[in-house]
């Protein structure tokens, strides 16, 4: 299977697994919850799925490469402990607890969460001496004498042995009490992920023509040959920053993350006449309504490799657009939510309130009836929101994007604040102002905020129909519409843009073109 539905069976698995009866104990008793075994090729995400789990189910994750560990990591030392059978004393041999079951505790101790997953890569490929050690963690679930805590889903991963010669094979009876999952490479899927994860476009378009340069790996009289995902991904995190910095990604730059000496030199053409491209066709004022016929005419007669870069370009653009237009929506979202909850619950905490009117005048019944008490309760709020996101990032359960989110809800708070006290300093008695005249001023500040945001989702459908002004005039309704078409289906941020944005061009080509494509196939395979 993919490794998005392989992402799917180990959430359903842990929910089957955590869910518990009336009484608070595991439906499913520990002994009955089959370790999950991820075997796949290197690269293709299994690692990364873990943390997405974790973050996604709400819950810790600790994870080891096994194949770093010793058997007395793993197992614990051995000491010698007296004790007494038959009224005789012995001298007994006991462990230390295992590094790896007193990093679960540890992890329970500094997050709070009693439930997780033990994630242990490379399994089957473990040292000799660790072997049986491993075969009783999958069978047992514990290392030497110490059980891994109830509660914690052991999750495994390993290669298969075509890619790593130190591969070990699990017997029948180990076999027979895990949970086996074969992934496999598919680039739709990784697509799919390659648009949230905004992987640079020359390579999205690149493996849109050469799929079969997604996942290759060989081995030759001169080595191992080989492109993965995981280094498609990492080198385009590379090409972005190398853009910013103004430096450039040749074959040289380009063979360190695709360490296949063919493919590496394929794309590194490529992406040098992707640059020529984006120079060439000014894709920024096409998406501005700049809309040349001299251009149009130039990519209508361009092959098609050609063609397609330019579909690619428009899509990158316009996806990234939108990408920032939600994150934005998630920041005036988050914001309002905030400042309803204040103005609901208006009344801060004495501390917080001390702060504030440090130097202000108490009313003798000791309560603020001024309006300086919003001020206080929005400092709560900073307060608080900054705490959350701590907490939440010492539990690891904070993605990039929702601390991006929650980063710029505290920037926009605290513009909010400063400008508060920008206000005060300019009333004649801000002592006096009553709350209302301080919930307007914060009220004027969020609906500013939300005009722009309406500017710029307005801005970006004028770029939207721009594309298609383009498309149409370039391409009309050919092959390369229906790319255009099927690519802000695939793209995540494109489809969640297209949902707030009643498009009339877009629902017409994608019922039109799509429909007529699918019927085309239909008739070729009966033909």
């Amino acid at each position: 299977m993919n490794i998005k539905r392989a992402k799917e069976e180990i959430k359903d698995t842990i929910e089957a697994y955590l869910y518990k009866d009336e009484f608070g104990s595991y439906a499913i008793p520990v002994i009955r919850q089959r370790p999950v075994l991820l075997i796949g090729p290197p690269g293709v995400g299994k690692t990364q799925i873990m943390e997405q789990i974790a973050m996604e189910c709400r819950i810790g994750l600790v994870a080891y490469t096994i194949t770093h560990h010793t058997r007395q990591s793993a197992v614990g030392l051995p000491f010698i402990e007296k004790k007494s059978y038959g009224g005789r004393e012995y001298s007994v041999t006991e462990y230390t607890m295992s590094e790896i079951v007193a990093s679960i505790y540890d992890k329970i101790e500094a997050t709070g969460l009693r439930e997780g997953i033990l994630f242990i890569d490379e399994i089957n490929c473990v040292s000799e001496t660790l072997a049986p050690t491993m075969l009783q963690f999958l069978q047992c679930k514990s290392f030497g004498n110490h059980q891994i805590p109830e509660g914690w889903v052991i999750v495994a991963a390993g290669n298969p042995p075509e890619y790593n010669k130190s591969v070990r094979d699990f017997d029948v009876v180990t076999l027979d009490r895990i949970k086996k999952i074969l992934v496999e490479p598919d680039f739709d899927v990784w697509k799919e992920y390659a648009y949230r994860q905004n992987i640079h476009p020359a390579i999205l378009s690149y493996l849109n023509v050469k799929k079969q340069n997604f996942c290759q790996i060989e081995t030759t009289v001169d080595g191992k040959r080989f492109a993965t995902p995981r280094g498609w991904e990492d080198l385009s995190r590379l090409i972005e920053i190398y853009e910013k910095l103004g430096k450039k990604t040749d074959r040289e730059v380009i063979v360190q993350y695709i360490q296949h000496p063919g493919i590496a030199k394929d794309f590194a053409n490529y992406l040098e006449l992707y640059y020529k491209y984006e120079n060439d066709y000014q894709v920024d004022q096409i998406l501005a309504g700049v809309i040349k016929e001299s251009l149009c005419d130039k990519v209508a007669k361009a092959p098609f490799d050609e063609k397609l870069s330019i579909v690619g370009l428009l899509l990158s653009r316009l996806s990234g657009r939108f990408r920032e237009l939600l994150t934005e929506e998630a920041v005036m979202e988050r914001l309002m939510g905030i400042l309803k909850a204040a103005q609901r619950d208006g009344t801060p905490s004495d501390e917080v309130r001390e702060k504030v009117t440090s130097g202000v005048g108490m009313p003798e019944n000791g309560t603020l009836e001024s309006g300086m008490e919003v001020a206080a309760k929005l400092n709560e709020m900073i307060s608080e929101t900054e705490k959350e996101r701590e907490d939440l990032k010492k539990k690891e359960l904070l993605s990039r994007k929702e601390d991006l989110v929650c980063r710029k809800v505290l920037r926009r708070l605290e513009t909010y604040r400063i400008s508060l006290q920008e206000w005060e300093s300019g009333q004649a008695a801000a002592a006096d102002a009553g709350r209302e005249a301080y919930w307007n001023f914060l009220r004027e500040q969020f609906g500013a905020d939300s005009d722009r945001f309406e500017a710029d989702f307005d801005e970006a459908s004028q770029m939207l129909e721009h594309g298609f002004d383009f498309m149409e005039a370039a391409f009309g309704d050919s092959q390369e519409m229906v790319i255009f078409i099927t690519e802000l289906n695939t793209s995540f941020y494109c489809g969640r843009f297209l949902q707030e944005y009643d498009c009339e061009r877009y629902y017409e080509y994608n019922k039109r073109l799509l429909f007529d494509e699918t019927e085309q196939e239909l008739m070729a395979g009966i033909r």
